[in-house]
């Protein structure tokens, strides 16, 4: 295209205005985004109604009783799942704890230039290759890895310190720490990659300046690094935290399926989600209501937590921000 310069301005533009293909290609692009939008909203909504539904005959006869209940016998129509919560909890707690320690860490690992970008790029792949492994494989190899290299060290601290709760029983085969250390190598993926992002998105110049104060390089990464992705380091959290509370095949493998509630690490114990794995296939129609009433209350936990984690980290957002009053 010819431009015709009077003096230092031009007087044709080079950019041409969209032409009406561009115009109905952009506003189908964003019809269709709409679409999948609103249908994302109606499948949940639609998933909930169902469950919701089906669960209501059993709320309806159980009430709040079955949320505090411990029972669990199909045989005789008692029905409670307080251990399970329980168990959903805390197992998703101690995977929290122990991932969210090593993911973070990977993540500056992973981003403080302590390895050359070719081995760095190699130990992210191996990281991001754990979430490709089946549950069932992490299940199997928590069975017959995890549990007996942790038993011997697990019945010695129960020799010795048993008269801390949570050291009260011997671990003699499944139980809340094999499942909950296997559980925290599922979520490590989703909070090494996410905590990753939130730290390399830190300007370096943040970083060059406390370099700059006479900081040293983890005096700038607990000073400043950290603090400043603070924001996405939660985010992450509450994520695998959510993949935590969600996990049914390895969990059902490893936590022992047993409806107590217990602190100790040794215990067998159960969650939510293992218990609508083990007993969906031979339910009858009553005990399908009560799994049912079930799955909403794992619903309604996952539910609270995002939100919870979504308030906090608004707040501490606005705060960042210099809005929070």
């Amino acid at each position: 295209m010819a431009i015709t310069l009077e003096g230092d301005v031009p007087t044709d533009s080079v950019a041409s205005p969209p032409s009406s293909l561009d115009v109905a290609g952009d506003r189908t692009f964003r019809g269709m985004t709409y679409m999948f939008s609103w249908m994302t909203i109606f499948l949940v909504l639609y998933i909930l109604y169902e469950i919701a539904g089906k669960a209501a005959p059993a709320v309806k006869e159980y009430g709040v009783g079955f949320i505090t209940g411990t029972t669990w016998d199909a045989n005789r129509g008692e029905f409670g799942v307080f251990p399970e919560i329980w168990g959903t909890l805390y197992s998703a707690i101690l995977a929290l704890m122990i991932g969210g320690f090593f993911g973070v860490s990977i993540a500056i690992f992973l981003t403080q230039d302590f390895l050359s970008p070719k081995l760095e790029l190699v130990f992210k792949n191996i990281v991001e290759l754990l979430a490709a492994i089946p549950s069932v494989v992490y299940g199997l190899w928590g069975i017959y890895v995890v549990i007996p290299a942790i038993r011997p060290t697990a019945n010695w601290i129960h020799e010795h310190l048993g008269w801390i709760p949570f050291f009260e029983t011997s671990l003699s085969g499944p139980g809340m720490l094999p499942a909950a250390m296997v559980l925290s190598i599922m979520v490590l993926p989703t909070i090494s990659a996410v905590s990753r992002d939130a730290i390399s998105s830190v300007p370096h110049k943040l970083k060059e300046a406390a370099f700059g104060l006479g900081a040293t390089r983890w005096e700038a990464i607990v000073g400043v690094i950290i603090p400043t992705s603070a924001t996405g380091i939660f985010g992450a959290l509450v994520l695998g935290f959510g993949r935590a509370l969600g996990e049914t095949m390895a969990l059902a493998m490893l936590v022992g399926n047993s409806n107590q509630v217990s602190l100790s690490l040794f215990s067998p114990a159960n969650t939510l989600a293992a218990l609508l794995a083990n007993n969906f296939p031979e339910a009858g129609k009553q005990e399908e209501g009560v799994l049912m009433y079930a799955a909403l209350i794992l619903m309604a936990i996952t539910l609270l937590v995002n939100l919870l984690g979504t308030a906090i980290m608004n707040r501490a957002s606005r705060r960042l921000s210099g809005v929070a009053r």
